[in-house]
């Protein structure tokens, strides 16, 4: 089928390659100029595993192509997807729909032949119905079907989220829609019952619902990490046996300095204010909300108290810069507001980021030295904080640590460290959720005949 994609930022450009990569022709629309060069180019724009690979695959094949004029590419297509970008608007945390609306007015213009218009867009309920009405009083001379068709992809695993879906969510009220849809993602060989037909507005809240319910464990576990710091508990063992019972699940119950990245805070945001307006005020994600900003905003000052109440003058070293590990962006990372108040109480921090120090650079302060690897990072250092658990900083030996740096307080955020071998090298190490040098309850199991009756670890 023939697919015009408009955008060609994250949700865009991994959509639409993946989508030529299962068969399709696929031109991914881009008018911004740097952007849309990089893109002719063969360079991707941005980070994201194995995308390179498929970009430059259906490239070869004719499959995926780039323009940055929409007239010469919507006519024949038999569905135009907007993959435009939805920023919380300044000052009350809205959606921000100024560019979908710009580019589905453009695109009006430019039809000349009946279409369905997907949303692939993350947009506040009602939106659909919006575009519809907006579209009719435009084009009352074509039939142009609206249809809402949520992303789900994790930055770091796009690639896998899309080709292999927990569910495709599609919203649409007409035969037709339903139909290019289908068609659309059957070469993916999905089962049938992972195609998920509603109405659009349920797609459209299933969305924000599914981002607000997952930043919602997180604050959750981050709150019982505090708890389990408080009373000797061990958070990792409180949320493995959480995690056990298929009605929780274990994922996003990993505690940390708060979620960031480009969908939770903007997302919980906008399912605020659309609560808020329709009267039905969601108190769990207000306090969801609040919680995360305050996590974030604290974590600098529990990193100051590590470092004996003061950080003038001393050299902290910073690993980790992006909100997560396997990508480059840096919207809403908490590293943001902890450099921040680091530099403001006198530190002298030195950062390093396997991917994100470019996007780093035009959010944190100046006088923040980029090391060029995790030796020049933590050498001489008074501290070292883990902000981002990327791989290549769990492999670190503690050995080596204590020879290179100058001091011994390690404050992990991450916990990406054993409790007992940072301790057993001299280090003061703090982690979240974990009493120090103490081992956790896990992996050695005590049977009797072939039940085993208890767990335990000396690691």
């Amino acid at each position: 089928m023939r697919i015009a994609m408009i955008g060609g930022g994250y949700v865009g450009l991994v959509s639409g390659a993946c989508l030529a990569d299962i068969g399709h022709s696929v031109c991914v629309i881009e008018t911004d100029t740097q952007r849309f060069a990089a893109l002719c180019e063969g360079r991707i724009p941005i980070y994201e595993p194995g995308l390179d690979a498929i970009v430059a695959r259906n490239t070869q094949a004719g499959r995926l192509r780039f323009n940055n004029h929409l007239v010469t590419e919507l006519n024949g297509a038999d569905a135009v997807f907007l993959a435009v970008g939805t920023p919380s608007r300044r000052g009350d945390g809205h959606a921000d729909l100024t560019y979908v609306f710009s580019a589905a007015e453009q695109i009006a213009a430019a039809l000349k032949q009946s279409t369905v218009l997907v949303t692939k867009s993350t947009v506040p309920v009602g939106t659909g119905r919006k575009l519809a009405a907006r579209m009719a009083e435009l084009r009352p001379d074509i039939r142009i079907d609206i249809a809402s068709n949520p992303e789900f992809l994790r930055e770091g695993s796009a690639i896998e989220d899309f080709m292999r879906p927990d569910r495709v969510v599609i919203g649409a009220e007409t035969h037709h829609a339903r139909e290019v849809l289908r068609r659309i993602y059957r070469p993916m060989a999905l089962d049938e019952a992972a195609l998920l037909f509603t109405g659009i507005e349920s797609a459209e809240l299933i969305k924000y619902s599914a981002n607000a319910f997952m930043a919602m464990k997180i604050s959750f576990i981050n709150e019982i990490a505090d708890l389990c710091e408080k009373v000797s508990a061990n958070v990792l063992d409180v949320a493995h046996g959480m995690g056990l019972d298929q009605r929780i699940g274990s994922r996003f119950l990993t505690p940390g300095p708060g979620y960031g990245g480009s969908c939770f805070p903007k997302d919980t945001q906008a399912l605020m204010r659309i609560a808020q307006e329709a009267g039905a005020p969601l108190r769990l994600v207000e306090t969801v909300v609040g919680v995360n900003e305050a996590r974030k905003a604290g974590m600098a000052g529990r990193i100051i108290a590590r470092c004996g109440g003061s950080v003038r003058g001393k050299r902290i070293a910073v690993l980790g810069l992006t909100f997560k590990p396997g990508t480059d962006d840096m919207r809403e990372a908490p590293s943001i507001d902890i450099v921040h108040r680091l530099i403001a109480e006198g530190a002298q921090v030195h950062a390093f980021d396997p991917v994100g120090m470019l996007q780093a650079q035009k959010l944190l302060p100046d006088t923040v030295h980029y090391s060029r690897d995790v030796h020049e990072a933590v050498e001489d250092a008074d501290a070292l904080v883990v902000l981002t658990e990327w791989d290549a900083f769990r492999a670190l030996s503690p050995q080596w640590l204590r020879q290179t740096m100058r001091g011994t307080v390690v404050v992990d955020l991450r916990n990406i460290f054993d409790t007992q071998a940072m301790a057993k090298v001299g280090f003061a190490y703090h982690s979240i959720g974990r009493p120090a040098g103490k081992p956790r309850a896990a992996d050695t199991t005590i049977h009797t005949g072939n039940r085993p009756v208890f767990a335990f670890a000396d690691a």
